[in-house]
């Protein structure tokens, strides 16, 4: 059988993820430190999980609605009108997903044609280039810059459109650096967009995890609504990443779209998960104050950890991962990450995986145990000595 002749040129074409190869090696090595992978640590809270379980004890094992629970599809429009100020009817606006990646890739398969353009700001998340290039869309990356705390000014967007650009992401709070929009930067990005059929792809994942100031939602300027796909999730404000739940909201015609897709791709998410979160979002505010206090404080150990040790490291805003320059030790970030691993069994992640503008940097996640921290930051001492 001659693969080459039947795999999809696309896929063939498109890389590993940079972060799971860290992932990969990190397992059965004795005493290693993964600060890779952005995952929390802390266990689903238990109110959680016991809603999960008793719908299973109640026999709640079929199929649901295609667009979710009509349960789960209201508790998530009060939750997005009680903590972000966006209203979306739960009938029409809002479907629950796979996790927030399936509506990412649903997003992008109901609206691209080939030869589209999608503009992506990076640093930013593995998936958003390779998920429109399966599309047959065109990535046009934007390279933001740590002077300006990563955010997408409205002068690079300008620059970036052209007649076949069809949509934007906005990857805020941001993986892998930690920065954010205010309501101001989204204005001005709002005001370069007027008069565009442009669509905005807001990845809001991070939404609950910002210090100092509450995340504001291109979907809460009121001129941007109706061109907006907001895409949230249940893995790291609850903690529920193996859950495998998110939804979409949006604009009726395009959730109707994603919705038809949804039915012969997927028929519904998972029916255990889904009841699990009606309880997340009715009772687990405390939940997600308390992870976030921690957070911020092994958010501030962390970069304090790193400028210590000779690192510039920008002040993260939301998420749970710094991203610290390592241009001073004259390795590529490869190179430091995998002598890192080698050397003092720590994992981090390369800024090269994240697209344009990460090379120079690494991205730590701090959705660790202060002790692992600690002995992180030992252990990067030691490393850095030795070069």
């Amino acid at each position: 059988m001659n693969y080459e002749a039947i795999l999809n040129h696309n896929v063939k074409a498109i890389p590993p993820s940079g972060i799971r190869k860290y992932f990969d090696l990190l397992q059965g090595m004795e005493g290693g430190i993964s600060l890779g992978i952005g995952e929390p640590d802390f266990q689903t809270p238990w109110h959680i999980r016991d809603a999960g379980i008793y719908s299973l004890e109640k026999g709640f094992t079929k199929y649901t609605p295609n667009a979710g629970l009509s349960d789960l599809r209201k508790a998530i429009s009060t939750y997005l009108h009680r903590r972000f100020h966006l209203d979306y009817a739960p009938i029409g606006q809002v479907l629950v997903t796979v996790g927030g990646s399936e509506g990412l890739d649903l997003t992008f398969r109901c609206v691209l044609e080939p030869g589209d353009e999608v503009i992506i700001p990076t640093p930013s998340f593995v998936c958003y280039g390779p998920l429109v290039s399966m599309c047959h869309g065109v990535p046009v990356y934007v390279e933001t810059r740590a002077e300006n705390e990563f955010r997408l000014t409205a002068e690079e967007l300008k620059a970036a459109i052209t007649p076949k650009t069809k949509a934007l992401v906005l990857p805020y709070p941001n993986n892998p650096t930690g920065g954010i929009m205010g309501r101001a930067d989204l204005e001005a990005l709002a005001e370069v967009l007027k008069g565009t059929d442009i669509l905005v792809i807001s990845d809001e994942i991070y939404a609950e995890l910002t210090y100092g100031e509450r995340h504001v939602s291109m979907a809460n300027l009121p001129e941007m609504k109706d061109r907006t796909v907001v895409i949230n999730g249940f893995s790291k404000a609850y903690s529920m990443t193996g859950w495998r739940l998110g939804y979409v909201c949006g604009p009726k015609e395009l959730i109707g779209a994603m919705t038809k897709l949804h039915q012969y791709g997927i028929m519904s998410a998972p029916t255990t998960s889904q009841y699990a979160a009606i309880e997340a979002l009715n009772a687990g505010d405390p939940d997600i104050e308390a992870m976030r206090d921690e957070y911020d404080g092994r958010r501030r150990f962390l970069v304090d950890g790193f400028r210590n040790l000779g690192l510039s490291c920008f002040e993260p805003r939301g998420a749970f991962y710094t991203f610290p320059c390592i241009r001073s030790t004259g390795l590529s970030s490869v190179e430091f990450c995998d002598r890192f691993l080698a050397q003092e069994k720590v994992a981090v992640i390369p800024g090269s995986a994240f697209g344009p503008g990460g090379e120079g940097f690494v991205r730590a996640c701090y959705a660790a145990s202060i002790k692992d921290l600690t002995e992180a930051l030992k252990r990067l001492e030691r490393f850095l000595a030795s070069l």
